[in-house]
């Protein structure tokens, strides 16, 4: 673990996206240095020696993520989009959130069977985006090997949701009860 305090550089923002939420801001940690090294850091050194080929980061903050990990591991990375952003074949997957219903999207041939992927993105709360993205990984016949976020809403029991579909181990920098 960083010696980053990463609470420290979340922000919280009352009443948004709607009122009596309140909204964890992670843009000033990404925007730290220190911070977005040692969250890169942290997450790819837990998966390091994992055998991970590719990181698949959901739209639009996991590629925030997704891509610096990739890096740092060695690996590729792979976007999952909205729907109609892609140019090619997609694999297709709709998902609930917490304000909602979405779909992604996953370049049929962006993974291949002896794909070993983690997925990272900035927040699991309703775990929706990280089910349904963990699905596209399985629809192109590759292996999730774990789940990474830099913030876990824990009192929307994530861990619980992703555990009824999926086994694989789910790291969190943050945790917020």
């Amino acid at each position: 673990m960083a010696a980053i305090d990463y609470e420290k550089l979340i922000m919280d923002i009352p009443d948004y996206p709607e009122p009596g939420v309140i909204f964890k801001d992670i843009t000033p940690l990404l925007a730290d240095k220190q911070g977005l090294a040692a969250v890169v850091d942290d997450i790819a050194v837990h998966f390091m020696d994992r055998g991970i080929t590719k990181v698949v980061g959901a739209e639009a903050r996991g590629f925030l993520i997704g891509a610096p990990v990739a890096y740092r591991l060695g690996a590729g990375f792979v976007p999952a989009r909205k729907p109609g952003k892609l140019p090619r074949e997609v694999y297709s997957e709709n998902y609930s959130l917490e304000y909602g219903s979405d779909s992604l999207e996953m370049h049929k041939d962006s993974l291949c069977a002896d794909d070993r992927v983690l997925i990272a993105d900035d927040l699991v709360a309703t775990a929706g985006t990280a089910v349904a993205t963990a699905k596209l990984i399985e629809k192109a016949g590759a292996k999730v090997m774990g789940f990474a976020f830099v913030l876990e809403l824990a009192f929307l029991n994530p861990r619980q949701i992703i555990g009824k579909e999926f086994d694989q181990e789910i790291y969190t920098l943050v945790k917020v009860d």
